[in-house]
């Protein structure tokens, strides 16, 4: 077999009674053939190394400048100096201008100029390179603490966003804070509906409270509410409560009509077509809607149409009787009505919580028109006897003119007499 000519006996036959130096040599000559070809294809780049070294010795003034010379203290006891391990079979491999001496140039500089440019980019080098690691030290003491908190947390927050987020004057740990917690809830961070960083910091440069809105977001998706983030926003920076908006949501929210935190009137007067007054306190269970929390009416006008279909249904019964044994009867009525249309609220139902007699004002009315009805009349005939009075005088007054017309006539008459005695007597 051909291995046999390339392996010793006892390689293969774990036997090494037969062996002799003959085979034994044989065997290894493949392995000796394998050492001396490595040994021809590094000398070469050994030889360029060592020549290099001597070479900046020389250069730098640790080996005097005739250390290639055979002579003196430089020469080994074969008589061989250091550049002489670096030929091959006594024939140099350098040639005769392979060590240069400090006249001459590298590049097209002098030696010296190449040492001083080496100099000064080695300490650029060093200064640069300490400039770099002290700047990446100063962004790791400001930045470190938020990044690796926001990396472990798994949010995806990079170092550059941070230093982005300080030069527009953002407070990047409200960021931070708002995204790790969304991660750490299970809301979606990345994609075109996530929770992104871009997202989070335009909010905040609109003036949007960025952390009630992480915390309502939250809130909505542990209780399957249909929000996103872009809703979300939208109701912070009109103005509402969006954490607020979504606890009423989920907790519905008890109204009291009429409120005595921004009325006097602490209950509602109304009056049934008998003209007996019922003051009536109502409670409103409302839910927010939040697809119409932008635009949509407040609690205000909630409390006002409540109010208002209270004091319709109380009058449009006939006897106060008939609300005081069925005062469900009024809620039902207002519920009917739909009057939380247009506005922010779902009303969940309407509870009288109290119901009081009042005055009787129907008999309070009639007395008043009976008090009128008796002034009216006084008036009237203080108004004839006054006519009475005036049409009196008119008749003294006719009285005495026909007395004087009397008085004129009884004084003609001896005028007369005496005017007919005249007559007569000339006749």
């Amino acid at each position: 077999m051909i291995v046999l000519h390339y392996f010793a006996t006892f390689v293969y036959q774990n036997d090494a009674s037969q062996t002799n130096y003959a085979s034994t040599m044989i065997a290894e000559e493949p392995a000796v053939q394998m050492f001396e070809r490595l040994q021809h294809e590094i000398i070469g780049e050994d030889r360029q190394l060592f020549k290099s070294v001597i070479r900046e010795a020389i250069f730098r003034g640790y080996l005097p400048e005739n250390a290639a010379k055979p002579s003196g203290k430089n020469t080994t006891k074969r008589g061989r100096t250091p550049f002489d391990w670096c030929t091959h079979r006594g024939t140099s491999l350098f040639g005769k201008n392979l060590l240069p001496c400090r006249s001459e140039s590298v590049f097209g500089f002098p030696y010296k100029v190449m040492d001083q440019i080496t100099s000064f980019l080695f300490y650029g080098s060093l200064i640069g390179g300490g400039l770099i690691l002290l700047v990446l030290c100063m962004l790791f003491f400001f930045y470190g603490q938020l990044w690796f908190q926001a990396y472990m947390s798994g949010a995806r927050i990079r170092m550059f966003n941070l230093i982005s987020m300080s030069l527009l004057k953002i407070r990047s740990r409200v960021i931070v804070q708002a995204q790790i917690m969304a991660k750490q809830a299970g809301l979606p961070i990345a994609g075109p509906m996530g929770i992104t960083t871009r997202r989070l910091v335009a909010h905040y440069l609109a003036g949007g409270n960025v952390p009630n809105v992480i915390r309502a977001l939250i809130a909505a998706h542990r209780a399957a509410l249909d929000l996103n983030f872009d809703q979300a926003a939208a109701i912070d920076l009109a103005g509402r409560d969006v954490l607020d908006a979504v606890r009423t949501c989920v907790y519905p929210k008890v109204i009291v009509c009429p409120d005595p935190k921004k009325s006097s009137e602490t209950m509602l007067s109304a009056i049934t077509k008998n003209g007996i007054e019922l003051n009536v306190r109502a409670q409103v269970t409302v839910r927010t809607n939040l697809e119409r929390l932008i635009g949509g009416a407040t609690e205000e006008t909630i409390i006002a149409r409540v109010g208002e279909g209270i004091i319709t249904a109380i009058g449009s019964a006939n006897t106060h009787f008939e609300v005081m044994e069925n005062p469900d009867n009024i809620s039902k009525a207002v519920i009917e009505r739909g009057l939380d249309s247009q506005t922010a609220f779902r009303i969940v139902s309407i509870d009288i919580a109290d119901i009081d007699v009042g005055q009787n004002i129907g008999a309070r009315l009639q007395a008043d028109q009976a008090e009128a009805d008796t002034r009216v009349a006084r008036a009237r005939a203080e108004e004839r006897r006054a006519q009475a009075l005036a049409q009196e005088q008119e008749m003294k007054a006719k009285v005495a003119d026909n007395r004087a017309l009397v008085v004129a006539a009884e004084a003609a008459v001896p005028l007369a007499l005496a005017d007919a005695f005249r007559r007569g007597m000339s006749s």
